[in-house]
């Protein structure tokens, strides 16, 4: 169970990961060795999975971001899709969802071209029954942090 420093610690990283452990431990009002230490077996535990740089995918030449619904033929190997989409760099994020579709994939692209060519591969595989797309005109929120703490 994490405790409210624990909370601090990610909230504080999830903000800025290049914090040092002095930084950190002044944030929470800690030592900077007891800060690193927090932060050690927080990592060792997998409440902190990485510590990562967040790209601007416009400035890598991604400018179309994708939400693909997929639907997969009845009865088929859904193996063979995960591995499909884990394999391709273009799939962002997927998820098994509820509702009319199977899965829901959040893709970034460089145009349009590169969709068409990300469909013609997802129902290459033989198990996608159908897929709808829908692009991003805007995106007033996104964020990789986590509510810590209290969860409204």
């Amino acid at each position: 169970m994490l405790d409210a420093i624990d909370h601090a610690l990610i909230a504080r990283l999830q903000e800025d990961g290049r914090l040092g452990v002095a930084e950190l431990g002044q944030a929470v009002g800690l030592s900077p060795s007891a800060a690193n230490e927090r932060v050690r077996k927080l990592m060792a535990k997998g409440a902190i999975r990485a510590v990562v740089a967040l790209a601007d995918p416009a400035a890598l030449g991604l400018g179309i971001t994708g939400f693909v619904t997929v639907t997969l033929v009845h009865g088929a190997d859904e193996a063979v899709f995960v591995a499909a989409i884990q394999a391709d760099p273009s799939v962002q994020e997927c998820h098994h969802v509820t509702g009319a579709a199977n899965y829901l994939l959040k893709v970034r692209l460089a145009d349009v071209a590169g969709l068409e060519a990300l469909l013609k591969r997802l129902k290459a595989t033989g198990v996608v029954a159908r897929t709808e797309t829908m692009l991003a005109l805007s995106t007033p929120k996104e964020t990789t942090a986590l509510p810590v703490g209290a969860v409204p």
